[in-house]
């Protein structure tokens, strides 16, 4: 059984700062594209940014110059640091690996739960 953890989200402060983490448990063979989402009430989720297995990124326009992903292939692990902080950065956080194989070589598409990130004064 394969499950991904996100954690690290809270409240800040406008201009603050804050690192999102995500890893992923289990039986795991190997994982391709890690992905971080966020979605707020009432709105689409948005893809934020994505990072492949040999570190090539890509990020919404929104978030250009400000959040940085990375991952930890040893540990399974993606991360999101996220710099000068607006409120319309607020949102729940999700991560996402689109194409993880588990050690039964079978490929699935697996969501965490979400963290929350409140950027308020």
């Amino acid at each position: 059984q394969v499950h991904l953890v996100e954690s690290g989200g809270g409240l800040v402060q406008p201009g603050g700062s804050l690192t999102l983490s995500c890893a992923a448990f289990g039986s795991i063979l190997s994982i391709n594209n890690m992905t971080w989402y966020r979605q707020a009430p009432g709105n689409q989720r948005e893809l934020v940014a994505t990072i492949t297995r040999d570190g090539t990124t890509n990020y919404a326009d929104s978030v250009k110059g400000r959040f940085t992903i990375s991952r930890d292939n040893a540990k399974d692990t993606a991360y999101l640091q996220m710099r000068s902080l607006k409120p319309e950065d607020t949102a729940r956080y999700y991560c996402n690996a689109p194409r993880l194989i588990d050690r039964s070589l079978t490929q699935k598409d697996y969501w965490g739960q979400g963290t929350q990130v409140t950027v308020s004064s």
